[in-house]
Order: structure tokens, then C-alpha cells, then sequence
């Protein structure tokens, strides 16, 4: 019996490369090497067992992301936040495919992955933004136009087929990766900020 460490990565690497219709029980049984009804013995639905795989990965990463100190400069609050989610992006590709397959149709799943993580992290920065705006630090537009050029980026980092036909190398170093992620942050951020805030 594969441990419960082990049953809910090989869950989010299923889910983020098949899609959730596509995961059927029996496949996600195939892959994790164990009988055709244990995801219903163990997490009684499919449903409950993808909420598990997301709690998993998401909690932990929510979970080490604080509020920024009081007083802390804004445009420094946003690069941050956008480097550290390019990071999370490279530690965490599968989670970032299932992510973005997601949140591309209203679903009750989305809605889940929308009030419990992704809201609560983006409400982090949110104050920061509304005060560059208001300052002149970043030009006043709606919430999700500034979100946009922010999260659809992220694609490029984790979709292999696509950055290849780009120009990225065919076997890269982890660390490698991680400098891509930090390079397209500044990129993003510079693009956002006022030149006063660069």
C-alpha cells in the first residue's frame, strides 16, 4: 500500500496531466498500483480525493506565505510575491498545470481552489497594489488587468513542449529554471511599476 505522502503527489502529477474528466478511479488506481475501489474506500469520491491532492499542495504553500511587514515598500511587496509564485511554479510544475486547467471553466472545483488558496493569496498583495496605484506607482487599472499579465506567464514556465519550440535548452539544471523564473519576475514587475518605482 503506497504511503499517503505518495498517493496524493502521484494524485496531483494525474489530475494536472490528464485532467480531472479524464482521471478516471481507474486510472488514478493504475497509477498509483493499487485496486480499482480504493479511491472510494479511502476518500469515499473522486471529488474527495482531488480535494486532498489540492489541500495537499496548496495548503503547504499558502501556509509558508506571511503578510508583508507593516510598513513595508510596496513595489518590493509585489516583486516578491510575483518571484516567489514563478518559483513555486518551477518547485511545483503539476500544480501549477492543474491550476491553470482549472481555472479555465466555472466548476464547483474552481470555486474551491478560488476561496480557500487563491483569493486568500492574492489578497496579500492586493493592498500593496491599490496604494502603487493611488501613489502613481503603477498605472490605475481593474484588479484582473493587473493579475493577467501576473499569472499567464506562468505557462511558459511549466509547459515544456511550448518553451523548447521557444529557445529554452532541452535538459536544464533546477537551478537554471529558478533564474528563468526570477528573470521573467523582473521582466513582469518592471512592466507593471512606474519608472519612479523600479
Amino acid at each position: 500500500m503506497p504511503a499517503e505522502r505518495d498517493v496524493l503527489r502521484r494524485g496531483l502529477e494525474a489530475f494536472a496531466t490528464l485532467g480531472y474528466d479524464r482521471a478516471s478511479a481507474r486510472e488514478l488506481a493504475r497509477r498509483l498500483g493499487v485496486g480499482p475501489t480504493f479511491i472510494n474506500d479511502r476518500y469515499g469520491s473522486k471529488a474527495a480525493y482531488w480535494r486532498a491532492v489540492v489541500d495537499a499542495a496548496l495548503g503547504a504553500q499558502l501556509g509558508n506565505m506571511a503578510p508583508p511587514a507593516p510598513g513595508s515598500d510596496d513595489a518590493d511587496v509585489v516583486r516578491q510575491f510575483v518571484t516567489e509564485f514563478y518559483r513555486v511554479s518551477i518547485d511545483e510544475p503539476y500544480l501549477t498545470m492543474l491550476m491553470a486547467d482549472e481555472s479555465a471553466r466555472e466548476t464547483e472545483r474552481f470555486d474551491y481552489l478560488y476561496e480557500r488558496y487563491i483569493g486568500p493569496t492574492l489578497a496579500l498583495v492586493l493592498p500593496s497594489i491599490e496604494r502603487l496605484m493611488a501613489s502613481g506607482g503603477m498605472t490605475r487599472v481593474p484588479p484582473d488587468i493587473v493579475f493577467v499579465p501576473i499569472i499567464a506567464p506562468v505557462s511558459g514556465l511549466v509547459r515544456e513542449p511550448l518553451a523548447r519550440r521557444l529557445g529554452r535548452p532541452e535538459r536544464m539544471q533546477h537551478a537554471d529554471r529558478l533564474a528563468r523564473a526570477e528573470a521573467l519576475a523582473k521582466l513582469v514587475v518592471d512592466g507593471l511599476l512606474t519608472t519612479k518605482h523600479q
